[in-house]
């Protein structure tokens, strides 16, 4: 039987989780079995600039970090489910991908 793979990633961790609620109550309402989700390690990006605009003045710095979360969620492939997730409202900082395995 195929399987749908749900990846998740998003800045705003309350966000992802709470797209993340939505589609584990969709399945479990149908009746589907959902394996995760399963967090994937989180990438940190740094950014080190100097606190002074002019670039005169003393050494001080400021250190700047985004983290960007992922998720993975694996379901059956049933079309109700599938059709019922499509059209949760997603928040513009979750970028979520939809794969069909064998």
């Amino acid at each position: 039987m195929t399987k749908v793979r749900i990846k998740l990633q998003s800045v705003d961790i309350e966000k992802l989780n709470g797209v993340i609620e939505n589609i584990k109550s969709i399945a479990s309402s149908s009746g589907t079995v959902v394996s995760g989700p399963i967090p994937l390690p989180t990438k940190r990006l740094k950014v080190t600039t100097r606190k002074s605009p002019c670039g005169n003045g003393t050494a001080t710095f400021d250190n700047f970090e985004m983290r960007i979360h992922k998720r993975v969620l694996d379901l059956p492939s049933n079309d109700k489910v599938l059709h019922n997730i499509m059209r949760i409202q997603i928040p513009r900082t979750v970028s979520i991908k939809i794969e069909m395995l064998d």
